[in-house]
């Protein structure tokens, strides 16, 4: 007689996802631990923390109205400032507790990335097979995320905070659409977005996020199923757009100083850059090599 698939047992879930978010910890201690001991570099690090009086004073009234209103090192991004202040005050410039912060933040991105990705792929699934394999998947994928050569920059690197902080909360504005795509609501919406809003004060590249959920819109959520439905998804994308242009706008006023003017760099020049830029980026993900600074 044929039998019923077995079905997944939420107690059997809850130990592998447990288990998941240990190894994955693990693993990143075990390779960005020893960062702890590391120093400072002469490379950035004097612009963001040590040499720079506004942050290292740690956090005062007057540092907090100077976040806001200037740029930091050519950048306007207001919490990873704060969360350098923030380290100051707490380690005061002890590199070791700088370094901690980093780690934290990118364990949190990763476990963060596990569980979105288990939940996006998993979401459904009765069947105790299918729910493994989403599991397991979506493990190997945060594993990779974890300790991959490309991500040691922005983990051993304490002027990268900017990067480890907005991965958090790339991660976070995940999975908060994933929780407003299977139950819309306002409050949910707005929770992506105060997600969404705090990414992009966290680093400027956080402006494409709203084109990454369209992506996932498609595959894996498979929301925009027609052309009603995929004209809808972009519609409810608009104020998420709106706010990557502000601070799009935002950056461009606190750039200038760094970037070069079209007469010094013409477009096609900017344009084969991206180009071979996304390939060196793809291959690097397959073949890490060539990542030493310069």
């Amino acid at each position: 007689m044929p039998t019923a698939p077995a079905q997944a047992s939420p107690r059997n879930d809850r130990l592998i996802t447990i288990a998941v978010c240990i190894f994955l910890t693990a693993i990143i201690w075990i390779v960005f631990g020893q960062t702890l001991g590391h120093d400072f570099v002469n490379f950035d690090d004097d612009h963001y923390v040590y040499e720079n009086t506004q942050v290292s004073r740690g956090l005062t009234f007057d540092g907090f109205k100077w976040l806001l209103t200037h740029s930091h090192a050519s950048l306007w991004h207001p919490l990873t400032t704060l969360s350098h202040m923030a380290d100051c005050q707490i380690y005061g410039l002890k590199a070791g507790g700088h370094h901690f912060t980093n780690i934290i933040l990118h364990n949190i991105a990763a476990v963060l990335l596990f569980l979105v990705l288990r939940g996006m792929t998993g979401k459904g699934q009765t069947n105790a097979s299918a729910a493994r394999t989403s599991d397991w998947r979506s493990a190997f994928v945060a594993a990779i995320f974890a300790i991959h050569p490309m991500r040691v920059e922005s983990v051993a690197w304490i002027a990268e905070r900017k990067d480890v902080l907005s991965g958090v909360f790339f991660m976070l504005t995940l999975g908060a659409y994933l929780h407003y795509a299977l139950k819309p609501s306002v409050g949910r919406y707005l929770t992506m977005s105060i997600f969404l809003a705090c990414g992009l004060m966290s680093k400027a590249t956080f402006v494409a996020v709203p084109v990454v959920l369209l992506l996932l819109d498609y595959w894996p959520l498979q929301r925009a199923s027609d052309f009603p439905s995929a004209r809808r998804m972009i519609v409810e994308k608009i104020p998420l757009f709106v706010l990557s242009a502000a601070a799009s706008v935002a950056t461009m006023f606190t750039q200038t100083v760094t970037m070069a003017s079209l007469e010094q760099l013409p477009l096609l020049p900017r344009l084969k850059n991206a180009a071979v830029s996304l390939v060196a980026y793809l291959r690097q993900m397959f073949w890490p090599t060539d990542l030493a600074v310069f």
